[in-house]
């Protein structure tokens, strides 16, 4: 794990633990329980691809670690209103305050905009924010292979399923494809960022494509910021794309993500 993952990590141990002093685990479960508005991820996926078109899942940012404040002016509701008049099959939606500047709130907003399925992109560790996802409305989880032991992704991979939502699980290389694909879920994210230099190279993707078979969804992240970058993925057989920072510095980012994927 890279020196800022097991950062990032620790931190949300910590956040989990003052959580628990605030909301026990029960009451969060409850309000997870409770929650019968869910949204399809994987269907909306393949509902473009039955349309020949690339599924986009249009990512809601405002910061990150490395890049600082990208968005100034960040309104979650309009985002999601324009991601969603402009093709994308997806949300997701950073809710990691210390590190991305995110929200729960953001989230919630900006699928009460619309009407897209959202995942909630954020260091998923333990079961408690797993409830806490579903309670504030996610259809999808991310869990990331590099974080996370095989046995502890596969227990939150079926407390996700068992509430409705489905889970993406991201891999950076061929040990964690190794364990990702031990799991059930069809959606295997390839990052194409480095962990450890913040190197970004589409060929990550290129090299793990062919492991990633049997009716699973290979989707790309990162590093897609070019009509060039589009054509080469949909070529080698990829249709599905993570896409934020590309779209969040433009003024309109549902129409950069039109240009981008369907002009």
């Amino acid at each position: 794990m890279s020196d800022i993952l097991d950062t990032i990590i620790a931190t949300k141990h910590q956040e989990i633990a003052a959580a628990l002093a605030v909301r026990p685990l029960a009451a969060v479960r409850a309000d997870a329980e409770a929650r019968a508005d869910r949204r399809d991820f994987i269907a909306a996926i393949r509902a473009k691809h039955a349309l020949g078109k690339a599924a986009v899942i249009s990512e809601i940012k405002k910061a990150s670690p490395s890049k600082g404040v990208i968005r100034p002016d960040f309104q979650p509701a309009a985002i999601a209103q324009s991601y969603a008049a402009h093709g994308a099959a997806c949300l997701s939606v950073l809710t990691d305050r210390q590190y991305f500047q995110g929200e729960p709130s953001f989230l919630e907003a900006a699928r009460a905009a619309c009407h897209l399925p959202v995942l909630r992109k954020d260091f998923m560790v333990d079961e408690y924010q797993v409830y806490e996802a579903r309670a504030m409305g996610a259809d999808c989880i991310l869990l990331i292979a590099a974080a996370l032991e095989l046995p502890k992704m596969k227990a939150l991979e079926a407390l996700a399923q068992e509430l409705g939502m489905a889970v993406l699980v991201e891999v950076h290389n061929e040990a964690e494809l190794d364990a990702a694909l031990q799991l059930r879920t069809e959606l295997i994210g390839v990052n194409n960022r480095n962990l450890r230099s913040f190197e970004v190279s589409l060929t990550t993707t290129l090299k793990l494509l062919p492991q990633i078979n049997n009716g699973r969804i290979a989707v790309t992240e990162s590093g897609i910021a070019t009509e060039e970058d589009v054509r080469l993925m949909r070529s080698s057989g990829v249709h599905t794309f993570l896409v934020g920072e590309a779209f969040m510095r433009e003024p309109e980012p549902g129409e950069a993500l039109q240009r981008l994927f369907f002009a």
